[in-house]
């Protein structure tokens, strides 16, 4: 396992997975993309594990993609960025349908696609100093692999809103619309997580299991929804990303520059 994702998985069942790439505020990259859905993978069918809890390293929960990763998109052919978008797309949908119930501890600010990260978990508990944002549209993008989580969890009004306009959000406006559902202050993160982890523990495995099912059931999240999802996402994203519009913006945002829709 490489040390760009630790895990510990406590005499509980609790497995706290880490984001460890601090100097890079715990951005995506495809090897990142890769390790966490492994790990999840394997935690999802170790019967050991309980519950699992998503953090990141250092001062940042994600920023979202990696600035070389975005580099190196903005070369992709249109099937190639698919393949990369599909890659994200999964390790969405994998955290997202984690038999476990899961735990975002939102130890700082969240991203782009840390932003889905937060919205795929069960219970998310942010520090009240965290900023959310998903800026894709200012890159002539979209949140596209991750919209199916974060419009579910923050509503179609909500969304309209934040996918068009690029805002930033605190994580006191975050738990108002549903983003997160609690924002703490800092020295009480850990307090806070406890307290749902324990609760978590209270319910029969197989119950919990159940209960995510269930709701998934209710929801139209089938199987054939997911794949359908996730391909229409991936393939959306991957045009947008070769388009004249998405190579200006990843370019002036690679350039530091407003891009040539933004009046100067």
């Amino acid at each position: 396992m490489s040390d760009q994702v630790q895990v510990n998985i406590d005499e509980r069942g609790v497995a706290t997975v880490a984001l460890n790439r601090p100097e890079k505020h715990n951005a995506f990259n495809q090897a990142v993309i890769k390790e966490l859905t492994t790990t999840l993978s394997e935690l999802n069918n170790d019967d050991s594990v309980r519950v699992v809890v998503l953090t990141g390293e250092g001062k940042s929960f994600s920023a979202g993609a990696d600035l070389n990763w975005m580099r190196s998109m903005a070369e992709y052919s249109e099937d190639e960025n698919l393949e990369d978008s599909l890659r994200l797309a999964e390790l969405m949908w994998v955290l997202d349908g984690l038999q476990k119930p899961t735990v975002a501890r939102i130890n700082g600010s969240v991203f782009g696609g840390g932003v889905g990260l937060v919205a795929c978990c069960d219970i998310a508990v942010s520090v009240d100093s965290a900023k959310f944002a998903l800026t894709e549209v200012r890159l002539g993008l979209v949140p596209a692999v991750i919209s199916p989580f974060v419009i579910r969890a923050i509503g179609n009004r909500q969304a309209r809103r934040f996918f068009m306009t690029g805002e930033a959000m605190d994580a006191q406006l975050a738990e108002r619309i549903g983003l997160v559902h609690e924002a703490v202050a800092a020295e009480q993160l850990d307090e806070a997580v406890t307290v749902h982890v324990k609760r978590l523990l209270k319910g029969g495995p197989n119950a919990l299991r159940a209960s995510k099912e269930l709701i998934d059931d209710i929801y139209g999240q089938g199987i054939s929804a997911r794949e359908a999802a996730k391909m229409k996402t991936s393939r959306l994203i991957a045009q947008l990303r070769v388009s004249e519009e998405g190579q200006e913006g990843l370019s002036a945002f690679l350039e530091k520059r407003a891009p040539n829709w933004v009046e100067k």
